[in-house]
């Protein structure tokens, strides 16, 4: 009788876990508008999964769509999709085979790492393991509890001094299925730690500023990502009159609320909430910032894939009142990246880059006061998506560094200096001013791409 209930408890465990056997991610190139529109009649005909863009509506004539067909609907999609014209590749064979290959290992102990997609549990540990270990260096503050009841961790990363100092808010995995982010994050609070005494701009920066990072955003959603839904993009939270579970968080912010690239329905993947901060999880954060206003000077929000780094507006086409500014910050970092190994990043407001799309963070924070906020889009270059390999993540982390400098005086947008390249990265002043201080010096985030830097 005890095998019998064990095997019904496995059953019971495995039917709640969605596979994907035979869905195909198709990527299609629309050029015309009747392209268009026949993508937008045939995702309100089947359910569609779309990763790039977001949903239907921000489809447009030009960009590259990357949608997720489930099985039983790929005779119909192909049929539809090639009778349109349009071009169509298939972007991903088998999703099932691509969610098994994306975590290598499962036999093996899995304690936490920084070149492996680590669970909810296996974080939570490390961020106390961190504070407690480095704690001349980084404190922990829980800014509030998510839906389902578990706690935001904001993790304070500087020098400890009597005064208050300037500071720069970091946060990853604000869209559950993008795992990338959070172990991006996870790398970054390790590599500070790491370089501090030993690489004299980390070392100076984090003297002088301290920099708030927030390893996962959408815990409960990271959460069923792993246990449940690989492909799980909201929030956990409970919709009124439906059985639609969740809402984009990044559409739930006061920025434009719900005006444009966002959906009033609860069962869309872009679904804006209610209202601004309806999700807890949006006001934890929010709150956060705004009681730390005073001292936040730049904002950084990390999500993947597209290899972007956007700032405001995605809520409109209007410029933001820094956008010359913000520009040349974020063309200044593209093109450090593209010296250093040739990656390619694409820089610009959000809403003409990309698409429109109302109620992000980032924006709210600009509108806040937040004068330097933006968005970077980490890789998949073209092969996997959001399923990127774990063997991926330490190329990631060599490729893609965020790197914390502090520039002396001298140092101004528009100064003449060197191209970067791996020889001179070292000593090569920043050109990037982000922060400006109260003293002679002036502290900035440079974007830069750098070889050797993932600590494992």
């Amino acid at each position: 009788m005890k095998v019998l209930l064990i095997f019904g408890l496995v059953a019971v465990a495995l039917a709640d876990v969605t596979r994907f056997e035979g869905d195909k991610v198709l990527r299609l190139k629309p050029v015309l508008n009747e392209h268009v529109k026949v993508i937008r009649e045939l995702a309100n005909s089947v359910q569609l999964d779309f990763w790039t863009p977001e949903s239907a509506e921000q489809v447009t004539v030009g960009i590259s769509v990357d949608i997720r067909v489930p099985a039983m609907y790929l005779d119909m999609a192909f049929t539809v999709l090639q009778q349109s014209g349009m071009q169509l590749d298939v972007f991903i064979d088998d999703v099932q085979e691509a969610v098994d290959r994306q975590i290598e290992n499962k036999g093996s102990p899995r304690a936490h790492s920084y070149t492996k997609y680590n669970t909810w549990s296996e974080i939570e540990s490390w961020m106390n393991s961190m504070a407690t270990s480095n704690s001349d260096m980084i404190s922990k503050e829980v800014i509030g509890n998510t839906y389902e009841g578990r706690p935001m961790v904001v993790l304070k990363i500087g020098k400890k001094s009597g005064s208050t100092k300037p500071a720069i808010f970091m946060d990853c995995g604000f869209h559950a299925r993008e795992w990338i982010s959070h172990a991006f994050c996870q790398w970054f609070v390790n590599e500070a730690v790491t370089t501090y005494g030993s690489d004299s701009q980390i070392t100076s920066l984090l003297d002088q500023m301290d920099v708030f990072v927030l390893p996962v955003f959408n815990v409960d959603g990271y959460v069923f990502s792993h246990t449940s839904n690989r492909m799980w993009r909201k929030t956990r939270s409970r919709n009124a009159g439906t059985s639609c579970l969740g809402t984009d968080p990044n559409r739930n912010f006061n920025a434009g609320w719900c005006t444009i690239g966002a959906s009033t329905n609860p069962c869309s993947e872009t679904y804006c909430g209610t209202a601004p901060e309806s999700e807890i999880e949006s006001k934890n954060l929010a709150d956060f910032i705004r009681k730390n206003k005073s001292i936040i000077k730049a904002y950084i929000t990390i999500h993947s894939y597209s290899q972007l780094l956007l700032f405001p507006y995605s809520y409109t086409y209007d410029l933001a009142a820094d956008h010359d500014e913000l520009l040349e910050v974020a063309k200044g970092a593209s093109s450090a990246l593209r010296s250093l190994y040739g990656t390619v990043y694409t820089s610009g407001p959000g809403a003409p880059t990309i698409y429109p799309a109302a109620g992000g963070s980032d924006d709210w924070a600009y509108d806040l006061g937040v004068k330097y906020s933006y968005t970077l889009e980490l890789r998949d270059e073209g092969q996997y998506g959001f399923l990127l390999p774990e063997s991926q993540i330490k190329p990631t982390c060599r490729r893609t560094s965020i790197k914390m400098r502090n520039c002396q005086d001298p140092c101004q947008l528009g100064s003449s200096v060197p191209a970067p390249s791996p020889s001179n990265l070292s000593t090569i002043s920043c050109p990037y001013p982000w922060i400006q201080g109260t003293t002679r010096h002036v502290s900035s985030l440079c974007l830069t791409e750098c070889q050797d830097e993932c600590k494992q």
